[in-house]
């Protein structure tokens, strides 16, 4: 059974933005398709959700890269951190819901990239050709909120350093098959209700593609296995 990595971004709950949309998002995909899918989530802001990666984490990842033996704490902080890893890597596709904080991506969603962007694991590296991705053959739906800031607006209103920051990010671990989709702004609007009612008409709207491209990700996971 295919599955769908959802990774919450937001720590607002029932107030988010973002996550309703999310949840919007994955009914129209599991309305569209012809089997189920299976739906993990990993709200990133939930207590115990990410190992720290600090000096033990850094210190076990040069030991690994330079040959060297880890000690027991550094195998302990790094076998966290391929915990988390191997459930992006274990994932088909992903839904993120992605609240712009500061121009930028939330901490905690930053935390989660810096943990399982290693070499090696999400990607790779040739001093010839240069760094890539090694997720090859998933896809990926966005969705990003702001309060003030909208695409067009200006400079004294904001910013977007998430959206394109998270695009490229996406594009450097090889998950190339990837699908933005934009509310904004969510406090400087006259008409939100309109705007939301616009982006789960987008979203439904790409449910279906999303779906079927799931489906044969998951029909050819079968014939190679």
């Amino acid at each position: 059974m295919p599955t769908i990595l959802h990774v919450n971004a937001s720590p607002r709950e029932a107030h988010s933005d973002s996550l309703r949309l999310a949840r919007h998002a994955l009914d129209a995909i599991q309305a569209s398709a012809e089997e189920r899918f299976e739906i993990e989530t990993l709200n990133v802001f939930d207590d115990g959700a990410l190992p720290d990666f600090g000096r033990t984490a850094a210190a076990a990842k040069m030991a690994v890269f330079s040959g060297q033996d880890q000690t027991s704490e550094q195998i302990s902080a790094w076998e966290a951190a391929r915990a988390v890893f191997d459930q992006f890597a274990d994932a088909d596709a992903y839904v993120f819901n992605i609240p712009m904080w500061n121009a930028g991506v939330p901490y905690a969603l930053k935390q989660w990239i810096d943990i399982v962007t290693q070499p090696g694991w999400s990607f790779g590296f040739d001093p010839e050709t240069g760094y890539k991705g090694l997720m090859e053959g998933k896809q990926a739906l966005a969705i990003h909120t702001s309060g003030v800031y909208s695409p067009g607006v200006a400079p004294a209103f904001g910013q977007d350093f998430s959206s394109t920051f998270f695009a490229d990010w996406l594009n450097f671990v090889g998950i190339d098959d990837a699908t933005h989709v934009r509310f904004a702004p969510t406090v400087l609007n006259i008409d939100v209700d309109g705007s939301r009612r616009a982006a789960e008409a987008q979203l439904t709207g790409v449910a279906s593609g999303f779906a079927a491209r799931l489906t044969s990700a998951g029909i050819l996971q079968l014939v190679n296995d």
